[in-house]
């Protein structure tokens, strides 16, 4: 599928001080694609993204790849901070949690995956590195959210799922949860104890890979995820 993006330029964006390799994917959280567009081209907000893919599939180019868009804010994934500097941002147009959210049409995804295959293919980005906004800022974002159809962008290759059978459901040791969020990546305390910020980070992870409970609570299949997460990226493919 060919990607032909609409230029529309934004003038958020500075100069990079390093290379790309994270792909950072959200949800606008705005009442329409064309109020989050006007944000994010508007300088008095200082944000922005590379992409912005709307509902019907149309894609908007705001800032080039090679220039560093101010999407991510405060973030953290595999011991890096400010992920503004090695990340392309998309933005998929999606009201959010406080407007209404709901399911990404079908049109929509299929170019958000073709959109992010262009892109790790460029840049040559791991399906690890391949995150959600609330992934790296758990804190303070939930996008792109519960109903993001993550299985089917990793059946394309586009970041991992761990598909595995059913666990019986039983409870998890807390510091063993918090060993393998930090592990694959998570800004994770490891305190032994089921502390707030566990709880958050435990939600989030979640909200990405067990959206059918989230409950922030340490049990038996979030391990068995982690795990079959962690053995997934232990097998991919890296840069030389």
């Amino acid at each position: 599928m060919s990607i032909a993006a609409i230029d529309l330029p934004s003038p958020n964006h500075d100069a990079r001080p390093a290379g790309v390799d994270m792909l950072v994917l959200h949800y606008t959280g705005m009442r329409s694609g064309r109020d989050a567009i006007d944000r994010l081209r508007d300088p008095a907000a200082r944000v922005s993204a590379h992409y912005v893919v709307e509902e019907d599939g149309t894609v908007f180019r705001l800032v080039p790849e090679e220039r560093r868009a101010w999407h991510a804010g405060v973030s953290f994934w595999q011991g890096r901070r400010g992920l503004n500097d090695v990340s392309v941002g998309i933005e998929i147009v999606n009201p959010g949690h406080e407007w209404g959210y709901r399911r990404f049409p079908d049109e929509q995804m299929r170019t958000v995956e073709a959109l992010s295959l262009q892109i790790i293919a460029r840049h040559g980005i791991p399906a690890d590195r391949v995150v959600a906004h609330s992934d790296i800022a758990p804190d303070r974002k939930q996008d792109p959210g519960e109903l993001f159809d993550w299985p089917a962008l990793a059946r394309a290759g586009v970041g991992l799922w761990p598909d595995m059978e059913a666990v019986p459901a039983a409870p998890a040791p807390v510091d063993a949860i918090q060993a393998g969020l930090a592990a694959f990546g998570y800004d994770c305390p490891h305190t032994g104890q089921l502390d707030a910020a566990t709880q958050v980070v435990l939600t989030a992870f979640q909200r990405r890979f067990r959206p059918a409970r989230m409950d922030g609570q340490p049990d038996a299949e979030c391990l068995a995820r982690l795990g079959r997460l962690l053995a997934m990226r232990d097998l991919l493919p890296r840069p030389a």
